[in-house]
């Protein structure tokens, strides 16, 4: 189990970061506030989006990435919300979340973007953001356990250095892995 204590971010820590086409978002680790707007995120996304995100809580003993199940603790679970202007409000467009799992040096790993927020290089933003706090939080091992035709999360975390690999003879899932000490 990973027991290394390390700083937990700052209330202030955050990122304006511009998306591929210019658009610029805010990035933040998720607060306690986010949860109603995290909630309504997420029953916003399509049906596939949904089954695809959480394909890990369903299919295994890996942690549960449901927010639901998920409270944040800037250690052992961790999320970050994209945030943007959509039509004069502030939105959430996208959350990546890991999750420590119990006895091992290894997290699972999660990232969904809003589908008309998709292929802006949102994910990709997310992503980074959540290696680099498993790092600090001392993990060894990144991985996300995902359906074999999620092409998106596929591209995503080979772009990043992720290893894959089908589990067993299933040929319905497959694991991607980062060996996060590199």
């Amino acid at each position: 189990m990973n027991t290394q204590q390390t700083e937990q971010p700052c209330a202030c820590e955050h990122w304006v970061e511009k998306l591929d086409d210019g658009t610029p978002v805010l990035i933040r680790p998720l607060r306690e506030e986010d949860h109603d707007r995290d909630r309504h995120f997420l029953r916003s996304i399509t049906s596939e989006a949904r089954r695809f995100r959480f394909i890990a809580g369903i299919s295994s003993g890996l942690p549960s990435l449901d927010p639901q199940r998920m409270p944040v603790d800037y250690h052992q679970r961790m999320a970050y919300v994209a945030l943007a202007h959509v039509d004069g409000c502030l939105q959430q467009i996208g959350v990546s979340r890991y999750a420590g799992i119990s006895g091992s040096p290894c997290c699972e790993c999660a990232v969904a973007v809003r589908e008309d927020w998709q292929r802006r290089g949102l994910g990709k933003r997310l992503l980074l953001h959540l290696i680099e706090a498993a790092r600090r939080n001392g993990y060894e091992w990144m991985m996300s356990r995902d359906l074999a035709n999620n092409y998106a999360m596929h591209r995503l975390t080979k772009a990043q250095g992720f290893t894959s690999r089908y589990l067993g003879g299933d040929v319905s899932e497959i694991l991607h892995e980062l060996d996060l000490r590199a």
